[in-house]
């Protein structure tokens, strides 16, 4: 299996939800549904990222804490997106390795800038309703773009840099 679309498209699932993407996942490798290194399957990889995804589903439907949340995130989703890449990527070693690390983080650093800066817009809104809906579109997303990467990782590319590309657009623009 190429490595490009599976190291680009997990980089952006992970730099809007890192949690969310390891535990999804870990589940379709569990399932037998996808080809998941198996670190990723272990029971406490799992829970740990189960745990850390129920923090960050409450955290991010909250006006101006999801602000702090994703400012702390800035560092984190990046070096978890880093080490998807490594682990999704195989066999690399050395230089292919340090591409794939280097890859998926900064996808996953655009993408978390991406939701960061629509967040800011979305926050100002009056509506109070407008933050929750931001975050529960962002999890369908990514719950739909983690099942491709496992079964269709070209197509899993093809939504991610799409959405990473609408949403830059988007951002100037709003």
């Amino acid at each position: 299996m190429d490595a490009l679309p599976l190291v680009l498209s997990t980089g952006w699932a992970a730099g809007i939800n890192a949690y969310a993407t390891v535990l999804l996942l870990g589940v379709y490798g569990r399932l037998g549904l996808g080809d998941v290194p198996d670190g990723l399957e272990s029971p406490g990889v799992m829970i740990a990222a189960a745990g850390l995804y129920a923090v960050e589903f409450v955290t991010d439907k909250i006006p101006y804490v999801d602000h702090l949340w994703d400012a702390i995130h800035t560092a984190i989703r990046p070096t978890i997106a880093a080490v998807l890449g490594v682990l999704l990527d195989g066999d690399a070693q050395g230089l292919e390795e340090a591409l794939a690390a280097v890859g998926s983080s900064t996808t996953a650093l655009a993408s978390h800038a991406v939701k960061a800066g629509l967040r800011v817009v979305v926050n100002i809104s009056p509506d109070p309703f407008t933050t929750t809906t931001a975050s529960l579109v962002e999890n369908l997303l990514v719950g739909g773009v983690v099942p491709l990467i496992v079964t269709h990782p070209w197509v899993a590319l093809a939504v991610s840099m799409t959405l990473l590309a609408l949403g830059a657009a988007a951002l100037p623009w709003l």
